[in-house]
């Protein structure tokens, strides 16, 4: 079956046999900028030659670059555009010819473009607070519509005047923000064809940095190898780069900086004075960058730096100390020599010592040199950082001066020296002499010289009163000599004391005195004192001197006895005389007086043990102490303690604690009893007492605590009475079950049977335990063999020996002789338990 083109042409050529025919396939063509497309020629009839010719009216020929024309047969002919531009827009024009015959055809070439972003770079940035212009170059034919979206939305001009679409499609925000920051839609449309494109632009706002010195001025002590910190916080996006410059140089980490990851502190090693000034702290980033300074303060501890050993005669007109420092501050410097301290200006009121200072020099000028000047000053230089000492010696040459006692006393046979003592610089050289002639001489055997440093002695055993008298000391060195009597006098024993008074007692006697008017120039070394009844011999004692001695105490008189007292004293040289005898008459007997007291608190804050010193006893022997004692905040007294005569002392046990007690003692005779001696004491606080709970704590209260202890001590109680019951046939059970149950309980014979030892009734009083102490094991009975006086702790027994039982309980318990087995407590110093009762 024929096609219709070929019916067609045929029909032409039927019609038209002689004529040339052109068509051009596609008849139009629309190509975008940057494609490539051909067009078909084709020619009807014969045609020699089939030319294309371009929108200029060129005959385009055959391979040009961009535009390519190839003749296939006879019939066609092939127009192909390679990469389309705007220029190769236009009518083409195909031509066929065969001699005089020609025909042709056009084809019209359209060349749009198709949207295209030409320059919209992601991300753009800018710095916060410019006027950003966002980059969207979009190309396209016809012009396209640019519209910008932000976080989905499209911006409305209208509504935000920051915000501004230019001429050229692009967006500018003016005063651009941190929170501008984002992704943008940069979209464009070209409606004639329904074309749509869009491109995603990141925008980063850029934070120019701020930069904080933690501190403005950070102050550093040089030379003592201390680090110095600066520091700097610098924010900013994107998160700038911290570096430090001084004097315009740029510092790394190294031998003398380190900086930290961030750059933020720099450590500055081993700081010296030359390290002080300012320092930079530079944050930088894309935004730009912020400097700030922080300077770095030196401080200099004193540093003495000159100061050397001075050399002066004595008379000289003056001598000037010169001490120098340095510091930063600048430093005070101060003088001190023993305990004299010397500041600026004029240090005494004859104007001799004058200091002077000026920048970090100061100066100490001594005028009219004295010995005494000589020794070692010490120079202070100090500031706010610290300070610095260094002595120097000031040397003083002078003569001789000789110091000592001019006077010496001794007796024959009693060696004496004589001290020269001797201050020279330099040294001297001292030299004895009597009578013109140089000691010890050849013929001396009783003298002797020593001699140290500053001291010369010159010791003499006199033979005679020859060897009494003055003798010479001369000390000599290159300043000049000095010279000085001493005198050795024959010692006197001394003149008799003065008996000023006499205070008798019953069986002693105070005697108060004044010492000698005479020493008989040695020390008294005793006191002589003697007594005697009228008309019968002396009875003496001596006692050892001493400064304060002003009264000594006579013993072992007897009472309502007249008597005489007479008191010599005693030194090297021997006994003086005595003072004239001083009658009185001792007291009668009468009653003790009252001990002196003295508390010691134990170890245990709730044990204290009372001493006491005897007193006169009254002319009659002391029988015993009685000892009694309350806590103040009540009435009643705890029961009375008896202790023996010899006691010194009583020990309380079992106190209450932090209680204010009041103790009595008592010293009885047979006249009767002293006066009271009192002594209050405070215990300690317990210390296992439990402190209340906190306010707000979840702890137990003070009084839960206390139900669970007494719960606690009851159940121990009851677990040792049980035990106590079966194990040794006692307790609260073991009474019960005798007196209620008529049961001896386990074991069936009582423990004081078989013991036989003796009851004691039951006393539910708590009292504290009270130990007593004295010197001896036993207390001898007084008048010879009677029986031991009972005390607290003694059994009552009868004579015949059986215990005395208590007949308050119901049933009577049988009495067995228990003579053997009833120890009887010795009468020494007893120890009675305030829990338990009295016998």
């Amino acid at each position: 079956m024929l096609q219709t083109r070929d019916l067609i042409w045929g029909l032409l050529f039927i019609g038209c046999a002689a004529a040339i025919q052109v068509q051009i396939t596609p008849t139009q063509g629309e190509i975008s900028v940057g494609e490539s497309k051909f067009f078909l020629c084709e020619v009807v009839g014969d045609a020699k030659d089939i030319d294309w010719y371009a929108p200029s009216g060129e005959k385009i020929l055959p391979n040009m670059p961009d535009i390519f024309v190839n003749r296939a047969d006879e019939t066609t002919s092939t127009l192909t555009i390679y990469h389309a531009n705007v220029d190769s827009a236009g009518i083409y024009k195909c031509v066929a010819k065969n001699g005089d015959k020609e025909a042709q055809a056009t084809v019209q070439v359209k060349i749009f473009q198709k949207i295209t972003f030409a320059s919209a770079p992601s991300p753009q940035e800018f710095n916060e607070g410019d006027d950003a212009d966002i980059v969207c170059n979009v190309v396209s034919s016809p012009p396209p519509t640019i519209i910008w979206k932000h976080k989905g939305s499209k911006i409305q001009v209208a509504k935000d005047v920051r915000y501004k679409i230019m001429d050229n499609g692009h967006l500018q925000i003016r005063g651009i923000k941190k929170i501008d920051e984002g992704m943008y839609n940069c979209e464009a449309r070209v409606m004639a064809r329904g074309e749509i494109d869009f491109k995603m632009i990141k925008v980063v706002v850029n934070v120019l940095p701020t930069i904080r010195a933690r501190l403005s001025e950070v102050n550093a002590t040089a030379d003592i190898g201390s680090s110095a910190l600066l520091a700097c916080d610098a924010d900013g996006f994107p998160e700038p780069t911290v570096t430090w410059a001084h004097n315009n140089i740029v510092l790394e980490t190294g031998d003398k900086y380190s900086l930290n990851e961030d750059g933020s502190e720099l450590v500055i090693k081993d700081v010296k004075k030359v390290d002080e000034g300012d320092y930079t702290c530079i944050a930088k980033n894309k935004a730009g960058e912020k400097a700030e300074e922080v300077s770095l303060n030196v401080f200099v501890q004193p540093k003495i730096t000159y100061l050397n050993n001075q050399t002066a005669s004595e008379f000289d007109d003056q001598v000037t100390l010169t001490c120098e420092a340095l510091g930063d501050p600048t430093p005070t410097i101060s003088w001190s020599f023993e305990n004299r301290v010397f500041t600026e200006g004029e240090q005494s009121l004859d104007r001799n010592i004058v200091v002077r200072s000026h920048a970090r020099v100061s100066s100490l000028t001594l005028k009219n040199v004295v010995f005494t000047y000589a020794g070692q000053y010490l120079c202070t230089a100090s500031n706010s950082i610290g300070q610095d000492n260094q002595h120097m010696y000031l040397e003083v040459r002078y003569a001789p001066k000789i110091q000592g006692r001019v006077t010496v006393y001794t007796w024959e046979g009693n060696a004496a020296n004589i001290s020269c003592e001797v201050e020279a610089h330099p040294g001297a050289s001292v030299v004895w002499f009597r009578d013109g002639l140089q000691l010890p001489s050849a013929n001396t055997t009783n003298m002797k010289l020593y001699n140290t440093q500053t001291v010369s002695y010159l010791e003499i055993t006199p033979d005679s009163q020859n060897d009494f008298g003055s003798y010479n000391c001369t000390a000599t060195n290159a300043m000049g000599a000095d010279s000085k009597e001493f005198i050795l006098i024959q010692a006197e024993v001394p003149s008799s004391p003065e008996i000023q008074q006499v205070e008798p007692f019953s069986s002693t006697a105070v005697v108060a005195f004044e010492e000698p008017d005479s020493m008989g120039g040695v020390p008294i070394i005793k006191y002589k004192v003697e007594w005697r009844l009228p008309g019968q011999d002396w009875t003496g004692s001596e006692h050892d001197a001493n400064d304060e001695m002003t009264t000594i105490t006579i013993v072992g008189l007897k009472p309502e006895t007249t008597y005489e007292v007479k008191m010599s004293a005693i030194n090297g040289k021997g006994e003086g005389e005595s003072s004239p005898a001083s009658t009185f008459k001792t007291e009668p007997v009468r009653e003790p007086s009252a001990p002196i007291l003295e508390v010691k608190i134990q170890d245990r804050g709730n044990t204290l043990k009372i001493n006491w010193i005897k007193q006169d006893d009254g002319g009659s022997p002391i029988k015993h102490y009685l000892v009694r004692y309350k806590a103040k905040h009540v009435s009643d007294w705890k029961p009375e303690i008896r202790l023996p005569h010899n006691s010194e002392y009583v020990t309380l046990n079992g106190l209450d604690w932090n209680t204010e007690y009041e103790v009595h003692v008592v010293a009885e005779n047979q006249q009767g009893k002293s006066e009271p001696a009192v002594i209050s004491f405070r215990t300690t606080t317990d210390p296992t007492t439990i402190p209340d709970a906190v306010d707000g704590g979840s702890g137990l209260g003070t009084g839960a605590i206390v139900g669970i202890l007494i719960v606690v001590f009851f159940l121990l109680l009851l677990g040792v009475d049980v035990t106590c019951y079966f194990l040794n046939k006692c307790g609260l059970l073991m009474c019960i079950a005798v007196n209620f149950c008529g049961k001896a309980g386990p074991g069936a014979k009582s423990k004081d049977i078989e013991e036989g030892k003796a009851a004691f009734t039951k006393d539910e009083s708590k009292e504290p335990i009270v130990e007593v102490r004295t010197e001896e094991e036993h207390t001898p009975n007084q008048g010879g063999g009677g029986p031991t006086e009972p005390n607290e702790t003694t059994p009552l027994t009868e004579p015949d020996g059986k215990t005395v039982k208590d007949d308050k309980t119901k049933g009577q318990t049988e009495l067995k002789n228990a003579t053997d087995e009833v120890k009887t407590v010795p009468n020494e110093a007893p120890q009675t338990n305030g829990n338990e009762s009295k016998a």
